[in-house]
């Protein structure tokens, strides 16, 4: 059989590589994925579109909650210090009075 050579494609500085791609395989509950069909489409978007975006925010906002957890964590491993630097200010917060 013989094989085709591919047309090397032109190297652009402002065209950006997509992402690598992996097809995969989820099973869905019929009524679910019926669901998911029909606000994909009120989105004008196609299922694989929908789902993808979906998967998309879950994950941010995973990371999102992370995020704000670690912070809370430092504010909360810092207070005491924090606590000491306004009092170490607090005669100045009083000279406007």
């Amino acid at each position: 059989m013989p094989t085709l050579a591919r047309k090397p494609k032109a190297a652009s500085a402002t065209r950006r590589k997509p992402a690598e791609r992996e097809r995969v395989l989820i099973e869905f509950p019929a009524s679910l994925l019926k669901k998911a069909d029909q606000a994909a489409a009120a989105q004008s978007r196609n299922r694989s579109e929908f789902i993808r975006r979906a998967v998309e925010q879950a994950v941010e906002a995973i990371e999102r909650r992370a995020f704000e957890e670690e912070l809370a964590a430092a504010y909360r491993a810092n207070s005491e210090l924090g606590l000491e630097v306004a009092g170490d200010f607090e005669h100045i917060d009083q000279e406007g009075l």
